[in-house]
């Protein structure tokens, strides 16, 4: 609670109420600079601008890159490997319809994205596999066999 201050000198509690001002939930939707609902619905962003949450692993044989991709068709998704990077792309195309006697509600959500990592210097860009599963799309990238530092005798002319 808060204290307001009055002209007279007397001091007054205001009361906050969480369900008084719905742009305090919600601030993005309480006005739209252009007045694009669904534009501040997105705080700002369009569905096209979507980017998929990435995590990179490495262990002793590989590297692991995993990409949360749901609502997405594994026909709608690329890995390419080319000149030291990593490049997942894709498109996501969704669409809800609910339908009732009174009234109808539809969802559309699409746009593409694309991801691109710089690859260490000891992964091999001929051994990348890739597979998709439940809305998750896991990369193996194989390392190159490390070649050990040989000492190099040094000789007297």
């Amino acid at each position: 609670m808060a204290e307001k201050q009055h002209e007279k000198g007397k001091r007054e509690v205001a009361r906050w109420s969480p369900f008084g001002d719905a742009g305090w939930w919600f601030p993005s939707l309480s006005r739209s600079s252009d007045g694009d609902f669904l534009e501040a619905l997105w705080g700002g962003r369009s569905a096209a601008e979507f980017s998929p949450a990435t995590d990179i692993t490495e262990n002793d044989g590989h590297y692991l890159v995993t990409a949360e991709l749901p609502g997405i068709q594994r026909r709608d998704i690329s890995v390419e490997v080319a000149h030291g990077v990593l490049t997942i792309c894709g498109e996501k195309k969704s669409e809800r319809e609910e339908k009732s006697e009174k009234r109808r509600y539809v969802e559309r959500s699409f746009g593409s994205f694309s991801r691109a990592f710089t690859l260490p210097s000891d992964a091999d860009e001929s051994k990348v596999e890739a597979s998709f599963k439940e809305g998750v799309l896991t990369v193996t990238v194989a390392k190159n066999e490390q070649r050990k530092a040989r000492v190099v005798d040094v000789k007297t002319a």
